[in-house]
């Protein structure tokens, strides 16, 4: 006990939901062995989960409460999971984000649009507001989503600011998105980004044809003790990848279309003739 890191409820609500975990667990006298043993998660998932360092899911805090016969009340893991959530956003994002954070190297392949970390307040607003008119989201929720998109890209502004290569599909510079002058901003955006040192941007151009190994938007980040996550979303979820075959498998992958696309001054050049286009 003399290791049992102090939780604080009010300082996040990954704390709250630390803090309800381990005094349910008090309550009926268990370990995280215990509950480890009652449950399909180990006492160090328990541990990391009580202590914020790992985040919890849905999967998660749905059996929390079968164990704990907490579902439906006021002590419900999975009420306090979704204070937990940033707002509108699919199942395991959160997750990433929280790694995303201390990430030393990011890894991104996008299609069709520009990724969130590089977007300017107003593109991102443009995609929200368009989500809104759908009514795919409220008002309210696309107001949250852009200001989670800030915090995101502030929390990248550090002493020691993470390497991130991107790699983009044409795509993502020749859709336009909220009319010429919020795509000149952006177009902008990435010329600026591409000059930071550490930073690459690099186009995968559309005559990459069938070379082009990824049909899908991927992210990577490599943590500080150079554990590689993969996370990439369908529809309607996202999906964190940890397993070592899977995630090397990704890595190789986005490698092979690195290796295809444009170099960075070819892709710098690609942006100012598509910039050039607009006022």
């Amino acid at each position: 006990m003399a290791n049992r890191k102090e939780l604080d409820a009010t300082s996040s609500p990954l704390a709250a939901y630390g803090v309800l975990l381990r005094r349910l667990r008090d309550q009926r006298g268990w370990t995280q062995e215990d509950v480890a043993s009652r449950s399909a998660y180990s006492s160090q998932h328990i541990s990391a989960v009580e202590t914020t360092r790992k985040p919890p899911s849905l999967p998660f805090s749905v059996q929390m409460d079968e164990i704990f016969g907490t579902k439906g009340s006021v002590d419900s893991l999975e009420r306090e999971w979704h204070k937990t959530r940033p707002g509108p956003l699919l199942e395991g994002f959160p997750e990433y984000v929280a790694n995303e954070g201390k990430a030393v190297e990011i890894r991104l392949y996008e299609i069709g649009i520009v990724p969130g970390l590089l977007q300017t307040p107003a593109y991102a607003r443009c995609l929200a507001d368009s989500n809104v008119r759908r009514g795919a989201i409220t008002p309210g929720r696309a107001d949250r989503r852009v200001r989670f998109l800030a915090e995101r890209q502030a929390a990248l502004v550090r002493d020691r600011p993470p390497m991130m290569l991107i790699v983009l599909d044409e795509s993502c510079i020749r859709r336009r998105v909220g009319g010429p002058e919020i795509m000149a901003e952006q177009l902008d955006r990435l010329l600026e980004v591409a000059d930071q040192p550490n930073t690459v941007v690099q186009i995968a151009p559309y005559e990459m044809g069938e070379r082009r190994a990824l049909d899908l938007p991927l992210n990577l980040l490599t943590l500080p003790d150079m554990t590689v996550l993969a996370y990439a979303e369908s529809q309607i979820r996202g999906h964190m990848e940890r397993n070592t075959d899977s995630v090397l498998a990704l890595l190789k992958t986005y490698h092979q279309v690195q290796a295809e696309a444009l170099s960075q001054a070819a892709t710098v050049a690609m942006i100012h003739e598509a910039r050039k286009a607009l006022p």
